[in-house]
């Protein structure tokens, strides 16, 4: 009989966080990503930039056509978003565990939005962060935000 180490349950994954224009305004990004770290998930890649229409209406094809898509682009455009590239284990559903519910006023206390969001009663929920919903999301979105880790 050989020793076999047994197979990790899960495996390392990255998921994209986009702390958006809100969330950066409102000088809330230390405390969003001290709640990542604090979660055990390292961050690999952080950048504050302006984002393009271009890059925006690639994030966002899915919702082209829908009548939130051109107010969600503005909004995104309106500020600085601080584009974070995150890894560990489970980190995708566990970031958006850690986010909350879209809405902030339904988002659980002890999560980002239920705690530091709320409803601005503007056209776009306000809600300070994105994070991806799935392994390939997430490969798409880190591709489109962060193409030197393709």
């Amino acid at each position: 009989m050989t020793d076999v180490a047994p197979a990790l349950t899960e495996t390392i994954e990255r998921t994209l966080i986009l702390v958006k224009p809100d969330g950066v305004r409102r000088s809330l990004s230390g405390e969003i990503l001290r709640r990542v770290e604090a979660k055990g998930y390292t961050l690999v890649a952080v950048r504050l930039l302006d984002a393009t229409p271009e890059l925006l209406a690639a994030h966002y094809a899915e919702h082209e056509g829908k009548p939130f898509f051109q107010p969600l682009v503005d909004f995104m455009l309106s500020g600085k978003i601080l584009a974070v590239v995150a890894e560990g284990q489970g980190v995708i559903p566990g970031f958006r565990a850690l986010a909350g519910a879209t809405n902030p006023t339904e988002a659980l206390p002890g999560t980002i939005r239920g705690d530091l969001g709320r409803d601005w009663g503007l056209k776009v929920q306000q809600n300070l962060v994105h994070g991806s919903d799935s392994p390939e999301s997430a490969a798409r979105e880190i591709a489109l935000w962060f193409p030197e880790l393709g």
